[in-house]
C-alpha cells in the first residue's frame, strides 16, 4: 500500500523474492525457483510488470528461476485500487547438510547482518505512525537484503541461521535455539539505521524489538565468532 503510493512497487518485488530466497536458505538450502502470484479487483498490467521485474531482478541475482506466475481478477473480493503480491520458493538441501540448530551450545556467539531497513515486516505500525509524522528516507522502503552470500560462506561453521522477520530479532532466535537454551542479545552492539530513530520517537523499545529487525536482518548461531564478523549476543 505504501510503495505503491511512493512508486516504489519494484522494489516490493524485490523484497519478496529475497526475503523467500532468505528463508529457505535459513536451513541450509539452495533456492531453486520462485513462483508469484497477484490478485486484484482489476488488475493494472503496469504495476504487476513493475512487481515482476524487481522479483525477477533478485532471482537473477540469485541463481534461481522465476518459473511463473498466476494472476487473479476478483472484483468485489478485494477493494478497489488495491492488490495482493505473493511468492512461493522451493529449494533444496541434502539431509546431511541440514542446518537446524541441533548443534547449539551454550557459550555459541550470535553473529548479525546488517539490514537494509524496515525490511518487509511491520509496516501496519509503520502506517500508523506515518499518519503522526511524515518519513520519507531510502531505508523506509528498501528491499530485503538478500544473505545467500552470507549463508553460503557461513555453510560448515554455523549451527543455525535466523532471518530477521515478524518477531523481531530474539522472536527469530528463540525458535532456532534447542529448549532450555536461551539467547541474551548486547542491543547496543550495532549502529540502528535512522528509520528506526524516527519510529522510537512513537514507538516503545519493547515493542520496537517485538516487531521490527533494528538493524540487523540475519543472524548465524556459531562456536566462535571470527575476526571482524558483529557479535550481537550469546547463547545461555
Amino acid at each position: 500500500m505504501l510503495a505503491r503510493t511512493r512508486g516504489r512497487l519494484r522494489d516490493c518485488g524485490a523484497d519478496l523474492a529475497a526475503h523467500c530466497a532468505n528463508d529457505v536458505a535459513t536451513c541450509g538450502a539452495e533456492p531453486l525457483m520462485l513462483l508469484d502470484y497477484v490478485a486484484a479487483n482489476e488488475i493494472d498490467l503496469d504495476q504487476v510488470a513493475e512487481l515482476v521485474e524487481g522479483a525477477a531482478a533478485v532471482c537473477r541475482e540469485a541463481g534461481m528461476a522465476l518459473v511463473g506466475g498466476e494472476t487473479a481478477e476478483l472484483p468485489g473480493i478485494y477493494a478497489e485500487g488495491e492488490l495482493d503480491f505473493a511468492g512461493t520458493c522451493v529449494g533444496v538441501v541434502h539431509r546431511d547438510d541440514l542446518i537446524d540448530g541441533s548443534t547449539i551450545a551454550a557459550g555459541d556467539a550470535v553473529i548479525g547482518f546488517a539490514s537494509a531497513g524496515v525490511h518487509a515486516n511491520g509496516f501496519t505500525l509503520v502506517r500508523r505512525v506515518l499518519d503522526e509524522e511524515d518519513y520519507d528516507g531510502p531505508d523506509l522502503l528498501a528491499p530485503t537484503r538478500l544473505y545467500l552470500d552470507v549463508a553460503r560462506a557461513l555453510r560448515g561453521r554455523a549451527r543455525a541461521f535466523a532471518h530477521i522477520t515478524g518477531g523481531g530479532i530474539l522472536g527469530n532466535l528463540e525458535r532456532v535455539v534447542p529448549a532450555g537454551r536461551t539467547v541474551e542479545l548486547d542491543w547496543d552492539a550495532w549502529e540502528r539505521p535512522p528509520v528506526f530513530g524516527w519510529l522510537a520517537r512513537h514507538v516503545g523499545e519493547d515493542e520496537l524489538r517485538r516487531v521490527f529487525n533494528l538493524g540487523i536482518g540475519w543472524c548465524a548461531v556459531v562456536a566462535e565468532p571470527a575476526p571482524g564478523e558483529l557479535v550481537i549476543g550469546h547463547v545461555r
